[in-house]
């Protein structure tokens, strides 16, 4: 029988709560601009602006701000492009009649992925100085560990918080956007592992807390300027605060939803074959190109060495580790598999995330390698230990994710990069995740239930959740 959770009563509570909310924020809001016909003078900059330059028109500074602050958002909107990637790797790595089940997900994840992002992830994920503190022997404005968050928003005239004085490499709009893109893919690695049997409603309400108030915790470790960045860790984009933390959240939940029906049975392991590989293929090469501006806009800024350094170790690591998976595979499992090769793309790329400014040409390609055999390695021992992942989300985000967060500590040209920190900060990252994910599901389960029925997953999620087939043929 369906769960008699009743989405509609959350949904009005959502709709109850939207004026007290939205009132909140309204209040928090500058003053609205004056009409155009009463605009200031053409020699009197706006006030975010003026407080950038003073005479912001002539001055060269102003300019190479411009870029900066253009690139971010650029590569906002290639992070942006990733998750059309994940949507259609997932769903093409699926079963035909569970595509609009993961479609719905992925839809629900970047949009309140955005909203909570918003309204308390961005500033409880960077608080204030911390680590910068401790080195000035200053009295530290957070704990390092834990901080509240609040709505992020701004009027115009906030100049502080919008222009040089904020960031000389963008405005708090800029760095709002690209960072909301990095929160909501914490979830949508967990969207793949648990496919073809979760609850929806169950994933939609454990989506929203892990999105909203575990991502920012473990994000303010290291990129909040706290303990992790205190003790010297290094992630330059994002190997553990994005995909490790993912990945092991996503493990947690596979461990308490269980195998998909007849995957595992008393004659071995029974393939559960994805419908769509052109539609698998496509989204990892979108995923490809929105690695561009997850790795080259880490960079935060246009800086032309920095940035272009990040994305050619960013694509070596990513060919290599295609090349690693392919062979690897293809030594395992006597034939040539796409799945693998497709997985062995994203983990070069996870395994490069950590270190893309941070290590050598050669090393990328070595970081690559070694992420395309781990990952064969990985998705074939959790088959074999029955732990059910339809798309390898756990081994190419969390398993690989560990690998390039160690990596660095091993192949960087930076001394202040150590093992010993690396391996700390990630299995802290790691171990939250986890813990954080599985209480969580957990609780969920005993309330209302994380797995469909048996009769809805045979019948497939898209007719049993939705009321329609992804496919009229």
């Amino acid at each position: 029988m369906r769960d008699t959770f009743n989405l509609k009563t959350m949904l009005l509570a959502a709709l109850v709560a939207m004026p007290l909310l939205f009132g909140n924020l309204i209040a928090q809001e500058a003053a609205p601009a004056a009409p155009a016909a009463e605009a200031a003078p053409a020699a009197e900059a706006p006030a975010a602006l003026s407080a950038y330059t003073g005479d912001y028109a002539s001055d060269p500074g102003y300019a190479v701000f411009t870029v900066n602050n253009l690139w971010i958002c650029i590569a906002a909107a290639l992070v942006f492009i990733m998750h059309l990637g994940f949507a259609t790797v997932e769903s093409g790595l699926s079963q035909s009649k569970n595509t609009v089940n993961i479609l719905f997900k992925n839809v629900w994840i970047v949009t309140t992925g955005i909203l909570l992002y918003a309204f308390w992830g961005f500033n409880a994920m960077y608080p204030g100085a911390y680590a910068s503190a401790l080195e000035e022997g200053a009295e530290p404005a957070w704990n390092g560990f834990f901080a509240l968050g609040s709505w992020f928003g701004g009027g115009l005239g906030d100049a502080a918080t919008s222009t040089a004085e904020y960031n000389a490499g963008y405005t708090k709009w800029g760095d709002f956007l690209f960072q909301a893109m990095f929160a909501a893919t914490a979830a949508t690695i967990v969207s793949g592992a648990v496919a073809e049997r979760v609850k929806l409603t169950t994933f939609m309400i454990f989506a929203l807390l892990l999105v909203g108030l575990a991502y920012p915790v473990t994000g303010s470790w290291k990129w909040g300027n706290g303990w992790l960045q205190a003790k010297g860790f290094y992630d330059f984009a994002g190997s553990s605060v994005v995909h490790a933390f993912g990945g092991f959240a996503a493990l947690a939940c596979v461990l308490i939803l269980g195998p998909r029906k007849g995957k595992y049975t008393k004659d071995g392991i029974k393939p559960i074959v994805g419908h769509s590989m052109p539609l698998a293929t496509i989204g990892v090469l979108i995923l490809w190109l929105g690695w561009f501006g997850f790795n080259g806009g880490s960079a935060l800024s246009a800086d032309p060495l920095a940035v272009s350094f990040a994305l050619v170790t960013t694509s070596l690591a990513a060919a290599a580790g295609a090349v690693g998976a392919i062979m690897t595979s293809w030594v395992l499992l006597k034939k040539p598999d796409l799945s693998m090769a497709l997985n062995g793309i994203l983990a070069g790329l996870v395994g490069i995330t950590a270190g893309a400014d941070t290590v050598l040409e050669g090393s990328a390609i070595l970081i690559g390698l070694i992420a395309g055999a781990i990952v064969v390695f990985s998705i074939l021992f959790l088959d074999k230990i029955k732990i059910d992942d339809p798309v390898g989300a756990i081994s190419v985000h969390g398993v690989c994710g560990v690998w390039g967060t160690v990596a660095v500590g091993i192949f960087s040209f930076s001394p202040d990069h150590s093992f010993g920190t690396q391996l700390l900060g990630t299995l802290a990252i790691s171990a939250f995740a986890f813990i954080f994910s599985f209480a969580v599901f957990f609780v969920l389960k005993l309330i209302m239930g994380v797995r469909v029925s048996p009769e809805e997953e045979h019948e497939g999620l898209d007719v049993a959740e939705h009321g329609a087939p992804a496919y009229n043929i």
